[in-house]
């Protein structure tokens, strides 16, 4: 399996630009090929669900989080 190491505050990378590129091509391809994966770009969307001020629900380390109330809310089964 390929990896991409992101040892700066778990957001960069220390590999130059090509080998990010080439690391980040094969992850992208092994989540797409390997573990059936349908979206357009996976890993560019796991980095947004975080991002707690896009609209819509976030999950964050905190709790879900409500963007368009700008507050976090209540999971309620």
């Amino acid at each position: 399996m390929q990896h991409l190491s992101l040892p700066v505050a778990g957001l960069i990378a220390t590999l130059d630009g090509d080998q990010v590129a080439e690391r980040y091509t094969a992850i992208d391809r092994y989540a797409k090929e390997v573990l059936g994966c349908t979206l357009k770009a996976p890993f560019m969307t796991l980095s947004f669900l975080a991002l707690l001020v896009i609209p819509q629900l976030k999950l964050s380390d905190l709790g879900l989080f409500d963007g368009q109330k700008f507050t976090f809310t209540e999971v309620i089964s």
